[in-house]
């Protein structure tokens, strides 16, 4: 029998009337990879605040190693062994690599001398987990991947034995997924624990040893991995039978709703990163756009909807000109009849501050259906933001929680209902499933199934092939800024994944 790295007994947590955690008994073998999983708001999440500290439990018991311990603060975590990587990063963005590894554990009197210290430690994780990433980068330069990597080396930097990590692939390519994958059964071989929170069941399947279940705050089952299936754990965390692939029928394209020609867009650093871009969207389908995060889906899509400007190029929506090189912004995009779905819910989706039924009108507040003279109807913005939550099954059921307070998977629930629920006639959606469990998952890929059939066009970008594949209707391949091929959805994953790396499937054989 293996040690025991973590025992959680007795956990209780309630935030007000809202009960996250409900006599929490966990246990977690010392060198292995514990998988927890759960629907949005299940109290995963909080679950691990406790082990790190940011949270205090209202009672139970937290033993490391098989002693009693009390974690009141991260830094008591830390003095533990544990560290956690966290789904929205915890990184200074206009400070280098280095600097945020380091902060707070200078570990020198003088900062010159811990820092040159830090760099001889930093090169040698990096070279022993395969974590490489520049040291003098600064962060907001570094794609979400490579971010991700500063937080683990933060993590082991600091000397983590057991190493939490929240949704870690929810901002990944497959590729970098994968990479993560063999960073952690590396850490695992050496002894180290691993603790995954992830929505995603085939990541459990592929990389943990066992896996605990939670529903509504409560433990449902452990299971070892090896002695249960995705179906089983599907249903665990839902309480019911879940699809785990959309079912559709055949699309019914009509006339073209959006269509793009030559757009040419560059990013803040003046680096082109959409090339003579050209294709069309028509009514009643839907078309995903595949590649390897970096290779200019995001600021197409951005430039779509009004929120970057384009170099050159031509964008008509409903066969009448956008004005994406000059004046045309986002509220002139959905007066004419366009939503959207950001990549990133907390930055450009949300004002995390605001609470969820201010959330649930942004962008569309000024519309006569919410004003009352000269102010906003606020009782109607209410119920709105109340039938939202009920038809998105949002959690917490609160339409005057800060929308901070909800977990990422509930935050993108919020985006969706927004911009679904304008009826729109094009939807672009980016990444519309990052960090949104299995049922919420099933539940919209529904909804973007009923729109295409209501005979909206839906312009879909996602990192998740598998989602890519069960949706579109059209598949369209980016790589270096270009479209580089065009693909049915029953294209296979290799082929896709060839064009996603640049190479056709002839150059591929040679």
């Amino acid at each position: 029998m293996a040690e025991t790295a973590i025992e959680l007994i007795g956990i209780n947590k309630s935030f007000g009337a809202v009960r996250a955690n409900r006599d929490i008994h966990l246990e977690i073998k010392r060198g292995t990879i514990h998988g927890i999983i759960g629907e949005n708001g299940a109290g995963k999440s909080t679950l691990m605040s406790i082990l790190y500290g940011f949270y205090q439990a209202d009672s139970g018991e937290i033993r490391v190693g098989g002693k009693p311990v009390v974690i009141k603060t991260p830094n008591d975590a830390i003095a533990a062994g544990i560290g956690m990587v966290h789904q929205h990063f915890m990184l200074v963005e206009n400070f280098t690599v280095l600097e945020n590894i380091i902060l707070g554990a200078e570990g020198a009197a003088l900062l010159n001398q811990g820092i040159a210290r830090a760099r001889g430690a930093l090169h040698q994780l990096e070279t022993e987990y395969g974590l490489e990433v520049d040291p003098d980068a600064l962060i907001e330069e570094l794609p979400v991947g490579l971010q991700q990597r500063v937080e683990i080396l933060k993590a082991l930097y600091r000397g983590a034995d057991i190493l939490i990590l929240d949704e870690p692939t929810g901002v990944l390519t497959p590729a970098e997924a994968d990479h993560l994958f063999r960073i952690l059964r590396r850490l695992k071989d050496e002894g180290k624990t691993i603790v995954l929170i992830t929505h995603k069941l085939r990541e459990i399947m592929a990389v943990t040893d066992s896996v605990s279940v939670m529903r509504q705050g409560a433990m449902v089952a452990t299971r070892k991995t090896s002695e249960t299936t995705v179906e089983e754990l599907a249903e665990l965390m839902v309480g019911r039978h879940v699809l785990l692939r959309v079912e559709k029928g055949a699309a019914h394209p009509g006339d073209v709703r959006l269509a793009v020609k030559n757009l040419v867009v560059k990013d803040m650093r003046g680096v082109t990163m959409v090339k003579d871009v050209s294709f069309e969207v028509r009514g009643g389908e839907i078309v995903g756009i595949a590649g390897v995060a970096g290779n200019g889906q995001s600021e197409l899509i951005e430039t779509i909807s009004g929120i970057r400007r384009a170099v050159s190029g031509t964008v008509l929506l409903g066969g009448a000109p956008v004005d994406v090189t000059g004046a045309a912004g986002p509220g002139d995009l959905r007066d004419r009849g366009l939503a959207h779905v950001p990549e990133d819910r907390q930055h450009t989706g949300l004002i995390l501050p605001f609470e969820e039924y201010e959330n649930s009108i942004l962008g569309y507040h000024d519309e006569a259906a919410y004003q009352k003279g000269l102010f906003l109807n606020i009782d109607k913005i209410r119920a709105g933001a109340e039938s939202q939550i009920e038809k998105y099954d949002i959690r917490p059921a609160n339409p005057r929680l800060k929308t901070a307070n909800f977990s990422g998977g509930n935050q993108q629930k919020i985006v969706l209902a927004r911009e679904m629920e304008q009826d729109p006639d094009v939807l672009v959606v980016g990444q519309p499933t990052r960090g949104v469990d299995v049922g919420a998952i099933e539940f919209i890929h529904k909804r973007l199934i009923a729109m295409r059939d209501q005979g909206k066009a839906v312009l879909l970008v996602s990192v998740e092939l598998d989602e890519i594949r069960s949706l579109s209707d059209r598949i369209l391949v980016m790589f270096d800024g270009r479209i580089v091929g065009e693909r049915s959805p029953d294209a296979s994953e290799g082929e896709l994944g060839l064009l996603m790396a640049g190479v056709e499937k002839q150059e591929a054989a040679e």
